[in-house]
């Protein structure tokens, strides 16, 4: 089994609320484009979003000097870089482990490209073991924190004596297309925030292995077949173009459920089993879904809610944030069931099965 040891999280300094940024949208982006600003102001209300953290400063984004997928991406790299070494040293810090005896280090991101990725950038600022197992995943979207934490534990179950660390780093802001006036990328422009999560993760015969820990019992990935047009990017000379289709709630309603229970009958274990649901934050629509499909009560996801009305959806990192909360405010009996679910790009879903 693998334990999930600490997690931490990162942001950048730039927080607003989100009637700022309504307001830059409004009167930057899109006030000669878009014929219905009201319309626009009214999407964003329905987010049930507060506010979210910014890549850049706010003016950064009107200015005009993001123009282009270039210079978008060279800031994702400049904050990215900067964003990860500050939310890893303080997941070292936290665990009061040194960066030498992590064995493995796995990053997930679907908001910006890096060649050397963002590991080896990493590598030069925090001093990892030169032998380091880097494995950089792009494209998962906002599945890739749970199927990050599935992957570190497949690799654990393998290596019993080591530690490994997930990183995700999403800047979701800086994929905003200011001349794409869909209502997907209205929606995004409202939905989607920026920050970092990492979890550190031991082997059962690791020093910092305790019982009191959650570990990983089980993990399930689920892709249902020709979605791949329900959400992702349609890459274009401005950069990174949001696919986000209308459907996706209607299939986490509908297709979640057996795929659920399915995974869970492997344990011999059922829906009302599952004491802590730790949920993607899609959006209020795709949080609604979950609870009808799966029949959670509303405090049942109240975190995910939380999580989404405080910073907004951060792709991967999101559900990674909620773990943490999870494990902040809760300390649940031995034997006690919690079930990491997220759905991302291809239409697909992970499930990560925790108990502790």
């Amino acid at each position: 089994m693998a334990f999930i040891a600490t997690v931490a999280t990162g942001f950048p300094p730039h927080y607003y609320e989100q009637e700022a940024i309504v307001a830059m949208l409004r009167d930057g982006f899109w006030q000669d484009g878009h014929t219905n600003l009201a319309r626009l102001e009214r999407f964003h209300r329905h987010m049930m979003v507060n506010g979210r953290y910014l890549a850049l400063p706010l003016e950064c984004y009107a200015s005009g000097e993001l123009s282009g997928f270039g210079a978008s991406n060279d800031a994702w790299i400049k904050v990215a870089t900067d964003l990860g070494e500050m939310t890893l040293c303080s997941l070292l810090a936290e665990a009061q482990l040194a960066a030498a005896g992590v064995a493995q280090l796995v990053t997930t991101t679907v908001t910006g490209v890096a060649v050397p990725a963002l590991d080896a950038r990493l590598m030069n600022r925090i001093p990892f073991s030169p032998t380091l197992k880097r494995v950089p995943l792009f494209g998962l979207g906002c599945v890739g924190g749970a199927a990050g934490v599935a992957r570190v534990a497949d690799y654990l179950q393998g290596h019993p004596q080591e530690a490994a660390i997930l990183l995700s780093v999403e800047l979701c802001s800086l994929t905003l297309q200011p001349d794409d006036l869909s209502i997907a990328n209205i929606i995004s422009s409202g939905l989607f925030g920026d920050g970092a999560a990492a979890v550190l993760m031991v082997g059962e015969a690791h020093p910092l292995a305790r019982p009191d820990q959650p570990r990983v019992v089980g993990n399930r990935s689920f892709f249902f077949a020709n979605t791949e047009q329900v959400m992702g990017w349609d890459v274009v000379d401005t950069g990174f173009k949001v696919v986000l289709n209308a459907a996706v709630p209607d299939i986490a309603r509908s297709r979640l459920r057996p795929a659920v229970e399915s995974f869970l009958a492997g344990y011999d274990l059922c829906l009302d089993d599952i004491t802590h649901w730790i949920a993607h934050p899609g959006g209020p629509k795709v949080i609604q879904a979950l609870e009808d499909g799966l029949g959670l009560k509303e405090d049942e996801l109240c975190l995910s809610r939380e999580s989404l009305a405080q910073v907004g959806n951060l792709s991967s990192a999101s559900i990674l944030l909620i773990l943490k909360e999870t494990l902040a405010r809760y300390r649940p009996p031995p034997g006690t069931y919690g079930l990491m679910i997220a759905m991302g790009p291809a239409f697909c879903a992970e499930l990560v099965l925790l108990r502790w």
